[in-house]
C-alpha cells in the first residue's frame, strides 16, 4: 500500500489514467493537474490548477511518456491549459523525491540535475520497453493491414533493428506467415534473428535487399532509409518507421517518389492505451514502493 505517500501526477494522456486508478486503489495521496477537461477521474480524484506549492511534500512526480518539449511545457490530452514546468516547481520538490517519466528531453534532465532530485526514465527500463513491444507490433500490423492490398502472410517484409521491439514484430511478423528480413548491426543479433526463422542481414548490405519488399519496418532512431535506398524499392512499397521522432527515413523522398511512408512512434498509447497504461502503472508503483522501502530503511 502507498498509504500516506504524496503522489503528483501531471499531465498525460489516456494512459495516465490507468497509473491514476493504480495509485488510488493502493490509497497513495494523489494530487493530479492537467485533467480539468474531464468530468470524473479513476478514484474521484478531483483536477488541481498547477501551481508551485503541489510540489512541496512530493515523494514522486510522474510526467507523461514524453515528459516535456524543449521548452518544458507538459502535453495534456485533457487540458487546454499551458502546463509549464519550472525551476521554480523543482526547487520545492523534496530532496528524498523522485521524478518518473517515459522519456526525459534535455531540459527535464537538466532541472532534475541543477536540484538534485532523481530521475527515472520509464522506457529506458528492459522490463518496461519489452512489454511496451507487445502493443508496438500489434498497433505496427495493424498499420500494414490498413495501408497495403496484400495479406501480411506471404508478404516481403523488412525490419530494421532487432532491439527490443524489433524483436517482438519479427516474432510476430514470422507467426502471421510472412517472409521476414531483419537488417542488423550485430554478429549476437545477426544469429539471433536466423535462430528465429528470420533472414538475417548487415544494415551495411541494406541496398541489396531494397528491391523486393512489400514492407519496410524501421526501429532504428536514425536516418537509414535513405534517398539512395528508398529509389532502389518497388514503388508498391510501404514504410512504417516506429522510430521516435524525427525516425529514421527520408520521409521527403518517399513522397516525391510516390511511396508511403508513416512516422509512428508512441504506438502503445494510441493502440492500447489501457494495456500500456498498466504496464507503467506496474512499474512506476513497484518503483515508489521499493524506494518508500529503501527510504525506511536508512532512517
Amino acid at each position: 500500500m502507498l498509504t500516506g505517500v504524496q503522489v503528483l501526477l501531471i499531465g498525460g494522456d489516456a494512459r495516465q489514467l490507468e497509473v491514476i486508478r493504480r495509485l488510488s486503489e493502493l490509497n497513495a495521496s494523489l494530487t493530479v493537474s492537467g485533467f480539468d477537461g474531464l468530468r470524473t477521474l479513476p478514484g474521484d480524484i478531483s483536477n488541481s490548477e498547477l501551481r508551485e506549492e503541489l510540489f512541496d511534500k512530493a515523494d514522486a512526480v510522474i510526467l507523461p511518456a514524453v515528459g516535456t518539449d524543449d521548452a518544458g511545457l507538459i502535453p495534456a490530452a485533457f487540458s487546454d491549459s499551458e502546463l509549464l514546468l519550472t525551476d521554480g516547481m523543482f526547487s520545492r520538490i523534496p530532496k528524498y523525491g523522485t521524478v518518473y517519466a517515459g522519456m526525459a528531453r534535455p531540459y527535464l534532465k537538466e532541472l532534475c540535475q541543477k536540484h538534485g532530485i532523481a530521475l527515472v526514465e520509464l522506457f529506458e527500463r528492459d522490463d518496461v520497453a519489452i512489454l511496451n513491444s507487445i502493443p508496438t507490433a500489434e498497433g505496427a500490423v495493424k498499420m500494414a493491414i490498413e495501408h497495403t492490398d496484400i495479406t501480411l502472410h506471404g508478404s516481403a517484409c523488412m525490419v530494421l533493428g532487432l532491439g527490443r521491439t524489433g524483436l517482438t514484430l519479427v516474432r510476430t511478423l514470422l507467426a502471421l506467415g510472412a517472409q521476414v528480413y531483419a537488417g542488423v548491426h550485430r554478429p549476437e543479433h545477426y544469429a539471433r534473428a536466423a535462430e528465429m526463422g528470420a533472414k538475417p542481414f548487415y544494415t551495411r548490405d541494406l541496398q541489396d535487399y531494397a528491391a523486393n519488399i512489400d514492407l519496410l519496418f524501421n526501429t532504428i532512431p536514425t536516418m537509414i532509409v535513405t534517398a539512395q535506398m528508398i529509389a532502389g524499392m518497388p514503388s508498391r512499397a510501404v514504410i512504417i518507421d516506429l522510430a521516435s521522432k524525427p525516425g529514421g527515413t527520408d520521409f521527403r523522398f518517399a513522397e516525391k517518389r510516390g511511396l508511403k511512408a508513416i512516422l509512428a512512434p508512441g504506438l502503445p498509447g494510441i493502440v492500447a492505451p489501457v494495456t500500456a497504461g498498466r504496464i507503467i502503472a506496474d512499474c512506476v508503483t513497484q518503483l515508489i514502493l521499493d524506494d518508500i522501502s529503501t527510504r525506511g530503511n536508512e532512517q
